[in-house]
């Protein structure tokens, strides 16, 4: 399969949007028309600004397409290396001998976190 060259899609793309352009502000006249008429109301007048809106939205599209490739061509191909953070230190904290009743509930909890590192294997 032949590949084709980019340059025809560029044309294509700003033929395609005037159309819309053209098209939509053609139904903004009729829609003028239509607000102008003796049973015209306002939803006609909203429709009379809201359409060339619509005609603009491909080529502001297209604009903008082309300004994010242009901007992901400027970005380095590599992205720097986030370095590692530092090993926290560990604290070593040393029993208290002297109240039985908070080793006693230290060693629970020793036991209680060894029968979870066994579980969780």
């Amino acid at each position: 399969m032949a590949q084709r060259s980019g340059k025809g899609r560029p044309l294509l793309v700003i033929g395609g949007s005037t159309l819309a352009l053209v098209v939509c502000c053609g139904l903004a006249w009729w829609q003028w028309q239509r607000f102008e008429s003796a049973n015209g109301t306002l939803q006609n007048l909203g429709y009379v600004l809201q359409w060339p809106l619509f005609g603009l939205a491909p080529a502001y599209m297209f604009w903008r397409f082309r300004k994010l490739r242009q901007r992901e061509a400027e970005r380095p191909a590599e992205p720097e290396p986030i370095p590692a953070p530092p090993p926290r230190p560990v604290a070593v904290v040393e029993p208290d001998d002297d109240d039985d009743e908070l080793a006693a509930y230290n060693r629970y909890l020793a036991d209680l976190n060894a029968r979870a590192n066994q579980e969780s294997r």
